[in-house]
């Protein structure tokens, strides 16, 4: 599935890693099953750190989870992801692994601190540029807090949902089964979305800090 440069370049990344990573593969007898296992078997093959469960049950097949041992993470990919997309599964196996992520501290808290369930599925396909960005932000998401699940699903192995749907377009986010939103969309995009206590949490930042002897708002000339 992978050919040695790419095996090569996941191989450098993996052994940055700092615990263990589960993939967990729900397969049938179909084509794209044998397509996505081979992949994950690649995926295995040049880490240490990395298992596969292909007996899953998910009702979404092919698709494979990612988790780790004594960590809270609903990630799934329905679909293989290939061509655009293999930079967010590699981001996504760093990140479950404990990898830290190329975000600010103040965002990564913001993540933590949402209350609620967020259940976000995202439609995708391999050729789509902008899809990456919503699927990376997401699966970050998921990675950081318990009540954030997300499913990456490619399109065209899913036509039943996309017709059912009425999906025009990729990127599509659904939040718990509702429409979210519709192409490119950035982590900070996504949070001032669904962040209603972000105000409220900067205000009591202000108000725990000392009067200030003189306060400039603005500028002028």
């Amino acid at each position: 599935m992978l050919d040695a440069n790419l095996k090569a370049q996941l191989k450098s990344y993996l052994e940055r890693v700092t615990r263990p990573i589960e993939i967990v593969a729900s397969l049938d007898d179909g084509a794209k099953s044998q397509e996505m296992l081979a992949l994950l078997n690649d995926v295995i093959s040049v880490s240490k750190d990395v298992t596969l469960n292909d007996s899953g049950t998910d009702a979404r097949t092919p698709s494979f989870s990612l988790s780790s041992p004594g960590h809270d993470i609903s990630l799934r990919f329905a679909g293989i992801p290939m061509g655009h997309e293999f930079t967010s599964l590699v981001l996504a196996l760093l990140q479950v692994g404990g990898y830290p992520p190329k975000v600010s501290a103040e965002t990564i808290e913001q993540v933590r601190a949402l209350e609620g369930e967020f259940h976000f599925e995202t439609y995708f396909s391999q050729s789509c540029q902008n899809c990456p960005d919503v699927v990376q932000a997401l699966n970050l998401m998921a990675v950081l807090n318990p009540g954030i699940k997300h499913v990456a699903i490619d399109g065209a192995l899913f036509q039943d949902e996309v017709t059912d749907r009425k999906i025009m377009s990729v990127p599509s986010i659904y939040l718990n089964g509702e429409l979210f939103g519709q192409g490119r969309m950035g982590l900070e995009e996504i949070l001032a979305k669904i962040d209603t206590g972000a105000g409220a949490r900067q205000a009591e930042k202000l108000n725990a800090k000392q009067a200030f002897d003189v306060l400039v708002v603005g500028g002028g000339p």
